[in-house]
């Protein structure tokens, strides 16, 4: 049965060219009459084939060449026997074996102990002069490969020709893929180029391995030799190549890759299936991605991973997540790579109950305990409010690495709570878990949101001096909203200058910020001028200024600067609003009377007025918001005010609300909601556009900087 070739099933691959295009050419005796692969000029490739061919010969892997010993001369016995004398040319070296020993090594690393078996092989390594069978250093090789330990490469390696060990083609193989998989690529490449014969796996191991180490100029240098040598390749191959294509952006050359593996009756393989989803996904072409997806005879997990993340790439969230239930439905056994995806994607949907799904899963489908999945989980609890919920997760994860730990500390200082970042910053430390500029950011991030000024510098300090990292610009902007909410305006503005590097946006932002909370006219002109000439199209640059003219009473500066940005054609976007009501999502903007229950809305926001009335609202009409539009902040009914007013009258009392927002949420709401939380005895939850605000007993977790 003959597989549909997409739109290209009877293009031979010569025709499809272009003139400002990488273009590959392949053919073959039964489709073309003749066997080349040839590289047209457009798209230029540094192509040096003899830099493959014409090594120098005695160059050797670096790593062998380390604290050489030369091999042991034999020791002439000193007892005399009756026995016959050898002649001059016999070789009296006595061959020492160790069968027991070795037996050990490969038992363990047959069971995955393989610590274990290079504590025995030290054993060997410290009397020395063992011949070691083929078997014992391949599951040597195992146990390096699976440890990705380089010193344990190069004791294996420099054992090897130590004992004068000559290994058949299989083995040097191994070898090489040995090198490989532990990121020796150096090294890799002088043993492939020192190989007495290479075949067909031996170039699959370098160029699969110059690939996975993002070098895709070289393998594709390396497979036009590949090609002329042998003028043949399996669909490992060209898997490779097709995400090489991925790689750098070719989708010409993927799609002429596809072409041959059709041509050569490739088509339905896994592999190369698996691997054209995620070129053509990752080239912006979904619809050939899907096209290839639908003609797997048998769609895989790997398959379906593939065409759930290129919809996932091109934000396409809720198609995802629908194949992500066909996927469920299908009986394909899921992993802990797709858990991890739909985490990741709810987390994109605001959408918490699917979440919680997919955490169940997790845990029923026996990867509760994964590193990957149970972080990715602490990241969406942490970014939708549910904090609680992410520490569980965390103190449940018997293994934890340092994006693990990242994301606990980043989601407890997004929430304000500075104080409990920092407790989990120094756990870390003295766990022995060694921090990134990631951490840094984090931890300081988390010390300005809740004003931890001192703590904040002690621990910028120590970046450079405990654990020397060097600060980047946004530690710098951390430590600029940190005086800024202090008011410290003239120290903020004093720091930007004396950074070793020039100011970024982000500082100067958080410097224009700090300027329109305390009100500062002067500094914040200054600070706006130097990001209209960094982002001048950034559209909350100018209204954050606008904000300032319009406090500050300074009417026709506000005016002009509603004029620049008519004259710039930036218009200020329609705010938008929702929250999640037994799995759906409900949205509202500004004045919104499109819902279904819109009266009772009204008549519930209404009746919240009054009561916050009595405990001294005062509506403010002076301050604007980043970056909505004007009909926005004149209407009285604001979407998250119609919001949380839907949240009141479709949940039980008691219930927490969580609101998301497209926006920085505007001063006259903040007031509001921080009473309606008082009035009602709910928590509300807001995530704005800049960060968590926990609303309760009429205070927010801001501390109402923001």
């Amino acid at each position: 049965m003959e597989i549909p070739l997409l739109r290209y099933q009877n293009l031979a691959l010569d025709q499809i060219q272009s003139a400002s295009t990488f273009h590959l050419s392949f053919s073959d005796p039964k489709f073309f009459g003749h066997r080349s692969l040839s590289l047209f000029s457009g798209y230029c490739f540094p192509l040096n084939i003899r830099k493959w061919r014409n090594r120098l010969p005695h160059i050797r892997c670096s790593s062998v060449e380390q604290e050489l010993k030369p091999r042991p001369k034999p020791i002439p016995s000193k007892i005399e026997v009756d026995e016959p004398k050898a002649t001059p040319l016999e070789d009296t070296h006595v061959v020492k074996r160790n069968s027991g020993l070795c037996s050990q090594i490969e038992k363990s690393v047959l069971y995955k102990r393989y610590r274990e078996a290079f504590e025995l092989f030290e054993i060997l390594e410290f009397e020395g002069g063992y011949e070691l069978a083929s078997s014992t250093y391949d599951a040597l090789v195992s146990a390096c490969i699976s440890l990705k330990s380089i010193r344990g490469v190069k004791r294996v390696t420099n054992y090897m020709i130590s004992n004068g060990f000559e290994p058949d083609q299989y083995m040097r193989n191994r070898v090489l893929l040995m090198h490989v998989k532990c990121g020796m690529m150096i090294d890799a490449r002088r043993l492939f180029e020192e190989m007495p014969e290479r075949n067909l796996v031996s170039w699959n191991t370098i160029i699969g391995g110059l690939v996975d180490s993002g070098d895709f100029m070289d393998a594709f240098q390396l497979f036009l030799v590949m090609w002329q040598e042998f003028s043949d390749g399996g669909s490992r191959t060209f898997a490779t190549m097709i995400r090489a294509s991925a790689g750098l952006g070719l989708i010409f050359a993927g799609r002429q890759f596809h072409s041959c593996c059709l041509k050569m009756g490739l088509g339905a393989d896994i592999f190369v299936s698996c691997a054209l989803i995620d070129m053509y996904s990752k080239c912006g072409n979904i619809e050939d991605a899907q096209c290839v997806f639908d003609e797997m005879p048998r769609k895989t997990t790997v398959g379906w991973n593939s065409i759930i993340a290129g919809y996932a790439l091109h934000g396409y969230s809720e198609e995802a997540l629908s194949l992500y239930y066909d996927m469920r439905d299908s009986g394909v056994r899921m992993d802990h790579f797709t858990f991890s995806m739909i985490i990741r994607i709810c987390a994109r949907l605001a959408s918490l109950e699917h979440a919680k799904q997919a955490h169940a899963g997790l845990v029923r489908h026996g990867f509760g305990l994964d590193i990957v999945a149970n972080t990715s989980l602490v990241d969406f609890y942490c970014k939708w409010g549910r904090i609680e919920d992410a520490r569980h997760v965390f103190d449940q994860m018997p293994l934890k690495n340092v994006i693990s730990w990242n994301a606990l500390i980043a989601g407890y200082g997004n929430h304000g709570r500075g104080d409990e970042a920092v407790e989990m910053f120094e756990k870390m430390l003295q766990e022995g878990m060694v921090p990134n500029h990631v951490t840094f950011l984090a931890v300081l991030s988390a010390c300005s949101h809740s004003g931890l000024s001192e703590r904040g510098w002690e621990i910028f300090e120590s970046m450079s001096r405990d654990h020397k990292i060097k600060p980047r610009a946004m530690h710098y902007a951390c430590m600029i909203e940190l005086l800024g909410r202090e008011g410290l305006l003239d120290e903020a503005s004093a720091l930007i200058r004396s950074a070793p590097f020039n100011p970024t946006a982000n500082m100067w932002a958080a410097l224009l910020t700090a300027c329109r909370v305390h009100e500062n006219l002067e500094l914040g002109k200054f600070a706006a001028e130097k990001l209209y000439g960094m982002e001048p199209e950034k559209l909350s640059n100018y209204v954050v200024l606008l904000n300032i003219y319009s406090s500050s009473g300074k009417l026709k500066e506000a005016a002009s600067v509603v004029q620049t940005l008519r004259r710039k054609g930036l218009r200020m976007l329609p705010a938008c609003s929702w929250i999640e009501v037994k799995k759906h999502l409900h949205i509202f903007h500004s004045g919104d009377k499109s819902h279904s229950e819109t009266r009772e809305i009204y008549q519930k926001m209404d009746d919240l007025m009054i009561r916050i009335t009595k405990h001294g609202y005062i509506p403010e009409e002076k301050h604007l918001l980043p970056d909505v539009d004007e009909h926005e902040w004149r209407s009285f009914y604001h979407s998250e005010k119609l919001a949380i007013a839907y949240g009141l009258i479709s949940t039980a009392d008691g219930t927490p609300l969580q609101i998301v927002q497209s926006h920085r949420i505007c001063g006259d709401c903040h007031s509001a909601v921080k009473l309606i939380a008082r009035v009602t005895g709910r928590e509300i939850v807001v995530r704005d556009a800049s960060r968590f605000h926990h609303f309760k007993d009429g205070s927010c977790s801001c501390g109402n900087y923001w």
